[in-house]
């Protein structure tokens, strides 16, 4: 029976080709784009699974009350990872690392073995020696145990060593910035890390052992640069743990040391709390989580995971859908066929057996199709995603898990027409009296309004998410990002920085050059820092303002359009204005001065206000907004920012490159364009505004396919019926609105349904950012009118071709 049944099956789909490709291609679509979205899922769900007892690995996460909202960061002090190994049993091992930019990590300028070339490179960071050991990696070269454990040590990925030297590095020396009086020796070279380990990104492992970053450091607990990991022995009581650790911490060290400095200990810091977050959980659950780390704005979102698992079930089940309407839209095609073969004593169960066949059959063919495309699409997907996804061809569980996959899809999708076609009586059958019965049956209706509601509300997502980014890249940033070319790797040049501004400023496209590492946009290189501000006399009292603290030039101001609404800009031939500090707006308002020219501020050391600037925005747009800042006249000598004009852009650069040669002829030109990297920040919301707009077409085009089906049915069944309106004198233009409204009509309906769930479901997804726009109904109505349109065009292909048959030909066929 079942070789019967798969023949029987194999001369209907080949019989029905236009029916049959409809079937197998909407499935196909589905598969596969169900499939790319379950790589990305786990991809995105495997960080950090690589290495072993990661369930017991932690990150300590610092949170505090701020007014309505509660801050996170990972920032914590020296001593801390040290002591809190030393005084607590549970905790088996923990390390630090130390990825900020302020004390030298992110990019660098390279050079080897006092050699005269150098390099500009990326992809350097600060570690203990436990943080490789916690997350161990293959050694090509070296010891991992102790790669690290003393001073002034670096391992480095293969990628890097195979850059920069040939065959084993092991004790060869590298110098970082020019500073040829600290090299580092190189330990150990490690396998490239992977896309998803917490260390991705990473090239260069420089050791904490050693000599801290400014004195005292080591000693002090309230200056905090550093994350920390600890690693739970085996059956360890995590909140109790963690309960332990906040303790140790902050009574027992932070708070104490506050008290003896003779500092006040307000009620903030009464509330702040020590989390454990687990290594599995920090790629997915850290959107809320202030960061050194320069990948950031790569970090995923678990709600994201969720959006797109939502989205593959929608499409899926779209196509689904598909298989259900068109099966049970063809019912009077089978009608006589089933009433012959329950008339000569078939059962019920074996014509069940008999489409439930037939559904699988379509449903490992739409496999076949779909693993194919989906193997196509997946270069395409994984430049959207920013991935590196692979297809995992040798994986044990891969093909059996497309193979139960399949089975229970073809189940699902071919229960319902088996059901419902082995349930036609014979006699009826035999008479065809089910037309009235398909022409309008209630579920088929309501499963063309969920394709349709779906596919709409993925639109309006592409809709907005698209206006958004849009809105984010041209808001008004208070600085003027736009032909601003920044050069790195300056302590190339060392001592020739001034002649080399001045050679600047002889091009003629050239109106200011600023020295500063300190970028209103934090793209590579830039630097951040966290401090403390105080009104002058008053730190014994208030809690402090927190804000940056940035060095920058007389320059700096005019190079990036930076208002000054107030007081006046550095002036280097003034002495006093070493001690001069520029502020914005927010900063007046937070310390509550109300004169600011004059008066004085501290932040540990004390300055005078000078000038005042307008607010820029110089974090992500998805951030909480405006945030103190004060500018202090110092060197902060590896960036350069220039200032040109938009004529002539490729003159310009190569007069720029020339200009860099004469002074550093042994390292190539390293620049980038300011509005080039303010967009690369935002290159998650890009990514998923891609991922809606391809997911919304993917999820229209199948409705379309599985509508197109059915008004061919249809249309089929009416043959007669429009035959006879024909020649009774009706119209064109009334047959196709005979045909088509009850169609559109559905349409309106999803339309109606999908507006709701996708306000509410886009205002979601904007509450993440501070900068946002207003959803316009605009929106809604190209999303309603575009389905409305596509519907019409998929509809009036069949139904135009079906009134413009002859009616003799119709009546004659009928």
């Amino acid at each position: 029976m079942l070789t019967n049944n798969l023949k029987i099956a194999w001369r209907n789909i080949t019989k029905n080709k236009l029916y049959s490709s409809i079937k197998i291609g909407g499935f196909a679509f589905g598969i596969a784009i169900c499939l790319l979205i379950v790589l990305y899922i786990k991809h995105e769900t495997g960080y950090n699974k690589l290495y072993p007892a990661m369930e017991r690995v932690y990150r300590l996460v610092v949170q505090a009350p701020e007014g309505n909202k509660i801050n996170r960061w990972v920032s914590l002090s020296a001593p801390g990872a040290a002591t809190l190994k030393d005084e607590i049993p549970a905790i088996e091992s923990s390390g630090r690392m130390l990825p900020n930019p302020q004390f030298g990590a992110g990019s660098n300028q390279l050079t080897i073995n006092s050699l005269p070339e150098s390099h500009y490179d990326d992809g350097f960071v600060y570690i203990d020696q436990s943080i490789l050991d916690m997350f161990p990696s293959p050694m090509q070269y070296g010891q991992l145990q102790h790669a690290l454990d003393k001073p002034n040590t670096v391992v480095l990925t293969k990628s890097k060593a195979i850059k920069y030297f040939k065959g084993n590095p092991i004790g060869q020396q590298i110098y970082l910035n020019n500073d040829k009086s600290k090299s580092y020796t190189i330990t150990g070279v490690i396998d490239d890390i992977p896309s998803h380990s917490t260390l991705s990104g990473y090239g260069f492992f420089m050791s904490l052992a050693g000599e801290p970053f400014y004195p005292g450091e080591q000693q002090k607990w309230t200056s905090n640069n550093y994350t920390i990991y600890i690693k739970l022995k085996p059956e360890t009581n995590v909140s109790l743990a963690e309960q332990e650790i906040f303790k140790t911490y902050i009574s027992g060290h932070y708070i104490p040391e506050l008290i003896k400095a003779g500092r006040k200990v307000g009620p903030i810091v009464n509330q702040i709390k020590i989390k454990l977050q687990n290594a599995l959980d920090i790629h997915l659950y850290s959107a809320d989580i202030e960061d050194d780390r320069v990948s950031t704005l790569n970090r995923g979102d678990i709600r994201m995971v969720w959006t797109f698992a939502a989205v593959a079930f929608f499409i899926l089940l779209i196509a689904g859908i598909n298989f259900v309407n068109l099966s049970t839209a063809n019912a009077t095609n089978r009608a006589k066929e089933i009433g012959i073969r329950k008339t000569i004593g078939s059962s019920r169960n074996s014509l069940i057996s008999q489409f439930m066949i037939e559904a699988l059959s379509y449903s490992f063919l739409s496999l076949l199709l779909g693993v194919l495309l989906a193997n196509l699409l997946l270069p395409l997907f994984n430049n959207i995603a920013n991935k590196s996804i692979q297809m995992p061809w040798f994986n044990w569980y891969f093909i059996p898990s497309l193979v139960l996959a399949t089975v229970i899809i073809g189940v699902v999708a071919g229960i319902y027409p088996a059901l419902y076609l082995s349930g036609f009586r014979p006699i009826a059958a035999l008479k065809n009296k089910l037309v009235g019965n398909v022409r309008k049956p209630s579920l088929r209706n309501g499963l063309v309004i969920f394709q349709f509601a779906t596919s709409i509300i993925l639109i309006i997502g592409a809709l907005i998410s698209n206006q958004q980014i849009q809105y984010i890249l041209q808001k008004d940033l208070g600085f003027s990002k736009v032909q601003v070319i920044v050069l790195r790797g300056l302590n190339a040049v060392d001592d020739k920085l001034s002649p080399l501004k001045r050679e600047l400023y002889t091009l003629p496209t050239v109106s200011h050059v600023s020295i500063g590492d300190y970028l209103p946009v934090p793209i590579d290189g830039a630097k951040r820092n966290g401090n403390a501000f105080w009104l002058d006399g008053k730190r014994e009292q208030d809690l402090a303002t927190q804000g940056q603290f940035w060095r920058i030039d007389e320059e700096y101001l005019d190079t990036y359009g930076i208002k000054l609404i107030e007081g006046r800009n550095f002036n280097p031939e003034m002495a006093s204005d070493s001690m001069g500090i520029i502020v914005n707006k927010q900063m007046i308002a937070e310390l509550g001065i109300k004169n600011p020219i004059g008066s004085k501020i501290t932040n540990g050391e004390t300055w005078t206000i000078v000038g005042v600037v307008d607010d820029f925005i110089f974090e992500s747009l998805k951030g909480e907004g405006i945030a103190p800042i004060g500018l202090v006249l110092r060197d902060s000598p590896s960036l350069l920012s220039i200032k040109v004009q938009p004529q002539h852009m490729d003159e310009t650069l190569a007069s720029i490159t020339k200009v860099w040669n004469q002074f550093s002829p042994n390292q190539k030109i390293n620049y980038s364009f300011m509005d080039e990297g303010f967009e690369a920040l935002y290159q998650d919301v890009k990514r998923t505004k891609n991922m809606f707009t391809c997911f919304a077409v993917v999820a229209i085009f199948i409705a379309s396919l599985g509508l197109f089906g059915l008004v061919t049915y249809i249309t089929q069944q009416r043959t007669k019926e429009i035959g006879i309106r024909k020649v009774l004198g009706a119209s064109h233009m009334s047959l196709l609105k005979l045909l088509s409204e009850d169609f559109i009509k559905l349409v309106f309906v999803a339309i109606v349904i999908a507006i709701p769930i996708a306000w509410w479901a886009m205002n979601q997804w904007l509450a993440d950012f501070n900068y946002r726009i207003n959803i316009n109904w605009v929106y809604f109505i190209v999303a309603g009118g575009s389905a409305i349109l596509i519907a019409l065009l998929t509809i009036s292909f069949q139904t135009i071709k079906v009134i413009r048959t002859n009616p003799v030909d119709s009546l004659r066929n009928e």
